[in-house]
């Protein structure tokens, strides 16, 4: 494959609080057992990851997981591809797979950048980006995953009719989105008023993020887009 055109990388920190006894064993023994094969190594197959789902989604930033643990959960039919470069995150999602018995989430722990650029042309039915790094500061917005890099590929690889999320608390962020979602044609915002975008949908759970955020007096937008 050829070398990703893009700065090293996204994220900042790689760690938080060391993990604890349960979550460090499962990041050791389950962790490989349902890990992404590495994009580097060449071309991913979602279909061969997931050979019984109708669909195939996925999550950049997972967090601590509960959004992409309650929508495996509610759609045993999908298979979900969570990328996290946190590995507290990636170890909280690990509980939840244990605990709620998921057999449809498959984990790329690391930069979300090559993974997608390792999956084929119109492989994705679902894209989600909640609540991304703002990287508020003038000089770090090229680090910001929605850009336009972002939008070509999830233009490459949301299946037309598909759909794409974006959330975020922080209104900077949600202009920028927007203003590079009018510079990518193939998607179409579904808002037609500003409860579309002001009020979760049913099937969009609340996060500890989310709900942080609200107590600290943001407000999170709920932007969709369909691929045309």
């Amino acid at each position: 494959m050829d070398e990703p055109k893009y700065i090293p990388r996204l994220y900042g920190r790689h760690i938080d609080k060391p993990l604890r006894a349960r979550p460090a064993q499962l990041m050791e023994e389950l962790l490989p057992q349902i890990a992404v094969p590495e994009p580097r190594d060449g071309r991913i197959d979602p279909k061969a990851l997931f050979p019984q789902a109708d669909e195939i989604w996925l999550e950049i930033g997972f967090g601590g997981g509960e959004h992409l643990a309650w929508q495996a959960t509610e759609n045993p039919n999908i298979g979900m591809i969570g990328a996290e470069p946190f590995v507290n995150g990636v170890a909280k999602l690990l509980v939840h797979v244990e605990d709620k018995a998921l057999s449809n989430v498959k984990i790329h722990y690391g930069d979300a950048r090559p993974l997608l650029e390792a999956l084929p042309d119109k492989s994705l039915d679902r894209l989600f980006v909640l609540h991304p790094d703002p990287w508020p500061k003038k000089r770090h917005h090229k680090r910001r995953m929605v850009s336009p890099w972002f939008f070509k590929e999830a233009a490459r690889l949301v299946k037309p009719g598909g759909i794409l999320r974006v959330a975020s608390d922080i209104r900077d962020y949600i202009r920028w989105t927007l203003m590079h979602a009018q510079n990518a044609p193939e998607f179409e915002w579904t808002a037609e008023c500003a409860a579309d975008w002001q009020i979760r949908p049913d099937d969009w759970p609340q996060t500890r993020y989310e709900l942080k955020s609200r107590k600290e007096g943001r407000t999170p937008a709920y932007l969709v887009f369909k691929r045309i």
